[in-house]
C-alpha cells in the first residue's frame, strides 16, 4: 500500500492484538515486539505466516489482518511456525511445545521459580538468596541489596580497620 492509499484509510493510534495495545505509528513488526513473550524473530515468523507486509504501520491494519495475527500468536504450531521459536519447549506438565504471551507467561515463570525453590534445586536456592542463577561471577557484580549499594564489606577484626 503506497502513502496516498494509506492516507485514505484512517490511522488508528492504538491497535489491540493479544490483549495488548500497540502503537499505531510503528511498523507492525516492531509494534509486535511490545507484546510480552514475542521476540523480533517470532514477530517476523508471525507476519510471514499471516502474509502481512512487515513495514506496514500498525495503525493501518485492517480488522481481519489484526484478527489473523492474533490467531497466529495464540496457536503458532497450527500455522507451521517451527517449534524452536517457541518460548516453552517440552513443558514439564504435558511435554508439549507451546508459545506463551502476556500474563500467562509471567504466571508460568513465577510457578517455575516457586517449584525450583520448593524442590530446593541449585537454581531455586540461588533465586531465594537473591544471587545470580546462571553462573555469573559475584566478586564485583551483584553487590546491591534491595536497592542500596553495599560496596565491599570489610571484616570487623581486620588490621585495616584499626588505627
Amino acid at each position: 500500500m503506497t502513502e496516498p492509499e494509506q492516507s485514505k484509510q484512517e490511522l488508528k493510534y492504538f491497535v489491540r492484538i493479544a490483549n495488548t495495545d500497540l502503537d499505531g505509528n510503528k511498523p507492525i513488526q516492531h509494534a509486535l515486539i511490545k507484546i510480552k513473550g514475542i521476540s523480533f524473530m517470532f514477530s517476523n515468523a508471525v507476519l510471514n505466516v499471516a502474509d502481512i507486509e512487515k513495514t506496514k504501520k500498525a495503525g493501518y491494519l485492517e480488522d481481519n489482518e489484526a484478527a489473523k495475527i492474533d490467531e497466529v500468536i495464540k496457536d503458532p504450531s497450527k500455522f507451521g511456525i517451527p517449534s524452536w521459536l517457541f518460548n516453552r519447549k517440552s513443558d514439564p506438565e504435558d511435554n508439549t511445545n507451546r508459545h506463551l504471551t502476556g500474563p500467562i507467561l509471567t504466571f508460568t515463570q513465577d510457578n517455575d521459580i516457586k517449584m525450583m525453590k520448593k524442590i530446593k534445586s541449585y537454581k531455586g536456592i540461588r533465586h531465594s538468596l537473591g544471587l545470580p542463577v546462571r553462573g555469573q561471577r559475584t566478586k564485583s557484580n551483584f553487590r546491591k541489596n534491595k536497592g542500596k549499594v553495599m560496596g565491599v564489606k570489610k571484616k570487623e577484626g581486620s588490621k585495616a580497620g584499626r588505627v
